[in-house]
């Protein structure tokens, strides 16, 4: 029988061919241990938030704490906000990375209500440096604004993970509500040092049910006026129409017959 070159089932290799194996496993071992550039610019900027006032930290410093250079830096992140913009992302994957398999049988609130917990356990590693970031950019609501955008990516997955719909007329609303609702609640968590975060779970539920109430009040609204919205749709329709038949009369006289 021709040899196919594989050793049989437990046969030695031979010392080439082992030391041949090792050399070919370490180069993976090491790039599978080599930390991500963009996750080591996010949490060189966590440490020394965590150390510093915000507005002290330099781009340079970002660089350096990362182990990168300014031109490595400059093609993962544009800005020092779109760093801290990318926190947002490793915060979301920790959640959604997670089983919720198990309260599918759960109301909405109580799904809505585990995911944003999910969400504080993840950020408890970076509470330190959110504390002094937070504090930072209450006076600038230029970056508020842009953390905003930031907030409705990641909520919009929150709600998926926790099988409500953000699609329709209504969606937006939903997300941009939870987006309140989880910063509120942020607010409290920041200042929580309990370990049991009771405050902090308190003040959650309490935005959900709010957040419930509204939903309710608007779905109710839209199904409210839904004839007016229907009979504004239909002038809107037909205007065009006549705008063209009155364009070809002025053209032709003949055209309004």
């Amino acid at each position: 029988m021709e040899e196919t070159g594989e050793p049989k089932s437990g046969a030695p290799k031979s010392g080439a061919k082992a030391g041949k194996a090792k050399q070919s496993a370490a180069p993976d071992t090491a790039a599978h241990t080599k930390p991500n550039p963009r996750e080591a610019a996010v949490e060189a900027l966590m440490r020394l938030a965590a150390e510093q006032p915000w507005n002290d930290i330099e781009i340079g410093d970002i660089a350096r704490e990362a182990d990168l250079s300014l031109a490595e830096l400059r093609e993962l992140f544009p800005s020092k906000g779109a760093v801290l913009g990318g926190l947002s992302r490793i915060i979301d994957r920790a959640v959604l990375e997670g089983d919720s398999s198990d309260l599918a049988d759960e109301p909405a609130r109580e799904r809505l209500f585990d995911v944003l917990m999910r969400r504080l356990d993840a950020m408890a590693p970076y509470k330190p440096a959110l504390r002094r970031i937070s504090f930072a950019l209450r006076g600038d609501p230029l970056s508020m604004l842009a953390l905003n955008g930031v907030a409705l990516n990641s909520h919009r997955y929150m709600l998926a993970a926790a099988g409500i719909d953000t699609e329709g007329p209504l969606g937006r609303i939903k997300i941009q509500g939870t987006v309140v609702a989880f910063a509120r609640t942020v607010e409290v968590w920041l200042d929580d040092d309990d370990p049991a975060l009771a405050r902090t779970m308190a003040r959650l539920d309490r935005e959900i049910r709010r957040g419930e109430t509204f939903m309710e009040r608007a779905e109710d609204a839209r199904r409210l006026t839904a004839p007016l919205r229907a009979i504004g749709r239909a002038l809107m329709e037909r205007r065009p129409r006549r705008e063209r038949t009155e364009r070809s009369a002025d053209e032709d006289p003949a055209a309004a017959i």
